[in-house]
């Protein structure tokens, strides 16, 4: 490089000679300073992220994902949680971490920063919604950067980074990433459109004058040298001097005439003319282009041109660039055909005119066809001895290529949490010695992952955190649900009308082998229902059939409830304290996509520890009979009796005037039998009730009328 702008300076300053003169000068400056190579920008914006000193940072121009630099970070913050176990149970304690952090992006100035991968996770979409609970801010490298307010609490004094650009998370949960800083990858936005070889070849050296050639993105880091070298890649040219600066030359520039046949030099060593042709085997029989493709999130990608003949070499080429895989195919191809057209070199001797010739300048030979490009000019006396090599065709027809498949990272809206929760039977044969809360929760975004439990039940003044949700539940409205008809055989004539809270929600049917064994079970309400067919009805509406309804002994549900399908990884229990049955329990979700927490409040009833209530109560001679059930056993595989899970079997008859609520108790009797003598009282109800170990049963209720 010094050597094309010291001879741009010495052709400025004092003429061809002043041009030779500078020619040779700098290019002993390049041999002593530089060296005889120039590290240049590499494929490393995609590398694991690192915090070591030293590293470069790179500019970067269009649009482009990098790792970046962790430049500065505090300490894990832990956070405790946990609870009481329930009876017999111990109690449990969780840890939580998270961490604050800042990242190094780019030493130029950007625009914005889009989508972010922490180890190929996306956390933040490309509308900018972080799919983490956490908080970032994004410094974009404006003259004007304030210092960061967590950085500058925590440091006190501490550099704002001026011109280069950074991010801040704060509080990043740590739990889905081992405990650990997760590798993270930004799409950053530094420019609008897609950025010119003469943008970056003006913002690494001043005066210098890139092509046309544009890239979706560039990554500039490494010497000068070595970005400059990629850039002529790009453009398929080279670098010459310009007046006091660089313009990169191609194929399509003017050209200079020159004419050897009249000279004559004396004491001029050599021959006056030469051409030499390298061996194809010296030259590369392929050509790897490796580069970044927006089509494939930005991630690696590589392109290769080969030959056919004898050779084994492959030459690659990092292109820090964003390109397409046909580009960067087209791009192998021609650097190929370029390497080609190298192996030829012919030199030339010409005279005083000669010494006008510099190094990058294209010219043609009197009397010969072809174009040639002067690598080297030497002066001799009054003589200048020229090595050129000839101009490679550009005009090479583009190719076709496929960048391969990528898994890309669903991004997808989070939206509010959908929250139900409701004391239900426990779902298996699990005798549960305290009350237990079900939870179920799903989103209103696709995206919806889960969502940070806690519950009260004093009110809201204290709150205990539960842990999160379970997976995404399919969950709704109910808009049409027909009377609970039976609960002992199949519904082939009700139906439940559901209105979903997404149209990728889905149902499907169930056999009745496959309901048998627990299939389609969903909750209306507070009661489990099963379906066999579900027929969709359009805008997200689905009319469910062949029912089996108020399972497990459920109360039956309502239209306008919230409907949920239940599903073991979406199911999350809390469990609640036996004195906290007949208090209202308030249990909140906090999402990421939660501008506010969403509560839901429901009436802690002992349903999950009470028996079902007794069926098939009637009144003959004089005596009211009646047949129990049992929490468990709800397969009655002896076909015998339901088994007793209770302490004791205990009852409570009572009798009022009129309706069981509301009206006079007449008497209230214990028994430990499921039968009663007891004389009919016109207009009286009758209500039976079997106690538990834990709570009474819903009372079933018979009116005698008169």
């Amino acid at each position: 490089m010094a050597t094309l702008v010291l001879t741009a300076l010495g052709t400025a300053v004092g003429g061809p000679i002043g041009g030779a003169i500078g020619g040779v000068l700098g290019n002993l400056v390049d041999r002593r300073v530089l060296g005889t190579a120039g590290e240049g920008p590499r494929l490393t914006e995609l590398a694991v992220q690192t915090s070591s000193y030293g590293t470069p940072i790179p500019q970067l121009f269009g649009t482009i994902r990098v790792a970046g630099t962790v430049i500065w970070a505090t300490d894990l913050k832990e956070t405790r949680g946990g609870g009481g176990g329930g009876k017999g149970q111990p109690a449990t304690t969780t840890y939580s971490y998270s961490a604050s952090f800042a990242v190094l992006l780019s030493a130029r100035a950007i625009r914005r920063v889009g989508r972010i991968w922490a180890d190929g996770r996306l956390i933040r979409g490309a509308a900018g919604d972080l799919k983490v609970k956490a908080t970032l801010r994004v410094h974009t490298g404006g003259e004007d950067q304030p210092v960061d307010p967590l950085i500058a609490s925590a440091e006190g004094a501490a550099p704002a980074y001026r011109g280069m650009a950074y991010l801040v998370w704060e509080d990043l949960p740590l739990a889905e990433f081992g405990n650990r800083l997760p590798s993270l990858t930004v799409e950053v936005v530094a420019d609008d459109a897609p950025v010119s070889t003469a943008t970056v070849a003006a913002a690494m050296v001043a005066g210098a004058a890139g092509g046309a050639a544009t890239v979706t993105g560039f990554a500039a880091s490494g010497s000068v040298r070595g970005v400059l070298a990629v850039l002529t890649g790009l453009e398929d040219g080279w670098w010459m001097p310009a007046g006091a600066g660089l313009r990169l030359a191609t194929a399509g520039d003017d050209v200079r005439s020159v004419d050897d046949a009249a000279v004559g030099v004396a004491g001029l060593e050599g021959p006056a003319r030469g051409r030499s042709i390298a061996p194809l085997d010296q030259v590369p029989r392929t050509i790897e282009i490796g580069h970044y493709e927006a089509a494939r999130d930005y991630q690696a990608g590589l392109q290769r041109a080969v030959r056919p003949g004898p050779g084994r070499a492959t030459q690659r080429t990092e292109m820090p660039a964003v390109l397409t895989a046909s580009a960067a195919k087209t791009l192998a191809d021609r650097m190929l055909a370029r390497a080609e057209a190298d192996r030829t070199r012919r030199t030339m001797t010409l005279g005083l005119a000669g010494m006008a010739v510099v190094p990058g300048m294209m010219v043609t030979i009197a009397g010969e066809t072809g174009r040639w490009r002067t690598l080297d000019a030497t002066v001799t006396g009054m003589a200048t001895r020229l090595t050129l090599a000839p101009v490679a065709p550009t005009m090479l027809p583009a190719t076709r290529a496929s960048g391969g498949r990528v898994a890309a990272a669903v991004d997808a809206p989070i939206g509010a949490t959908l929250l139900h929760v409701a004391e239900l039977p426990p779902l298996d044969d699990t005798l549960l010695a305290a009350p237990r809360l079900t939870v179920l929760a799903g989103g209103a975004g696709a995206g919806w992952r889960q969502a940070a439990l806690l519950w009260s039940v004093d009110g809201g003044v204290s709150w205990t955190a539960a842990g999160a949700t379970g997976a995404a539940a399919v969950i709704g409205t109910v808009e049409a649900i027909a009377p609970v008809a039976t609960t002992a055989v199949w519904d082939g004539a009700g139906a439940i009308v559901v209105r979903l809270a997404r149209a990728d929600m889905m149902l499907d049917d169930a056999d009745d082998a496959g309901m048998v064994d627990g299939a389609n079970l969903a909750v209306i309400g507070g009661e489990l229902v099963q379906f066999g067919h579900a027929e969709p009805l359009g805008d997200r509406r689905w009319r469910l059939t062949r029912l089996l309804r108020a399972r497990r002994g459920s109360d039956a549900g309502a239209a306008g409830g919230r409907f949920a399908l239940i599903e073991p990884a979406a199911v999350r229990t809390i469990d609640l304290p036996l004195a906290a049955i007949g208090a209202e329990i308030r249990v909140l979700a906090i999402g990421v996509g939660d501008a506010d927490p969403v509560e839901v409040r429901t009436w802690l009833t002992g349903a999950s520890v009470r028996p079902p209530a007794p069926v098939h109560l009637h009144h003959a001679d004089g005596v009211l009979h009646w047949t129990r059930r049992s929490r468990a056993g709800w397969r009655w595989s002896d076909g015998v009796e339901a088994p007793l899970v209770e302490e004791t079997e205990a009852y409570r008859v009572t009798v009022t005037a009129g309706d069981v609520a509301g009206g006079d108790v007449v008497s209230d009797v214990a028994t430990d039998r499921p039968w009663l003598a007891i004389p009919a009282m016109a207009g009286a109800t009758v209500a039976v009730r079997q106690r538990g170990t834990w709570a009474e049963s819903a009372p079933v209720s018979l009116r005698w009328d008169g």
